[in-house]
């Protein structure tokens, strides 16, 4: 049996494997270098749930297999929301030419004079399984707050400047095994993995 993910991304294959597994072993995870080119779609829906069916349903018809999608963000309180579907974006860079580091730092600047007690936000991720006359979407959220400074070299995107609630570190800086239990994707797939597997099963 086997689900693409719609992503290029090595980790988040990691740790979709890592969740299906416990649920079917015999299910293979496939990204996108697995399987043969076609055009990504662009994410032009306002919101997560609706770029990450658009993502899902583009690989089901381009592989004729099972997908699964996903798509978030960091929505911070003290920029209404913001960035939300535009976080991977947001400072305009592409990821390939350092669009991380330059998000990070455009964060920092914007949040540069607002106190430590309106640094809340919240990482959002919806996963969407797109299957022939299937589709699933579960939301998975992780509450926190944006540091002062980059901590940790581990995870990716905004991971470095932001600690989830109930934790004196950045995401950065937790186990992989920590992250999985509390991060906004972790809680999405979670979700969706049950199902997915049911679908696969039946």
């Amino acid at each position: 049996m086997k689900v693409v993910l719609a992503s290029h991304n090595a980790k988040k294959l990691e740790e979709l494997h890592r969740i299906l597994a416990p649920l079917d072993p015999d299910i293979e995870v496939l990204g996108l270098s697995d399987v043969a080119d076609y055009p990504e779609p662009v994410e032009t829906e306002a919101t997560f749930e609706g770029n990450a069916l658009l993502k899902a349903r583009a690989a089901l018809a381009a592989t004729g297999l099972p997908s699964l999608a996903d798509d978030s963000g960091l929505c911070v309180d003290a920029l209404n929301g913001m960035p939300g579907v535009l976080s991977a974006r947001w400072s305009g860079v592409p990821k390939s030419e350092g669009g991380d580091a330059a998000n990070n730092r455009l964060l920092l600047s914007q949040l540069s004079d607002v106190p430590d007690e309106r640094r809340g936000g919240t990482f959002r991720c919806a996963m969407a399984f797109c299957a022939p006359g299937v589709e699933i979407v579960e939301v998975g959220e992780m509450p926190g707050r944006i540091l002062r400074e980059e901590r940790g070299d581990g995870g990716f995107g905004y991971d470095p400047l932001f600690a989830a609630e109930g934790y004196d570190v950045s995401t950065a800086e937790l186990s992989r095994e920590e992250k999985d239990s509390i991060s906004h994707r972790g809680r999405a797939l979670r979700a969706i993995a049950p199902r997915i597997a049911e679908h696969l099963q039946g």
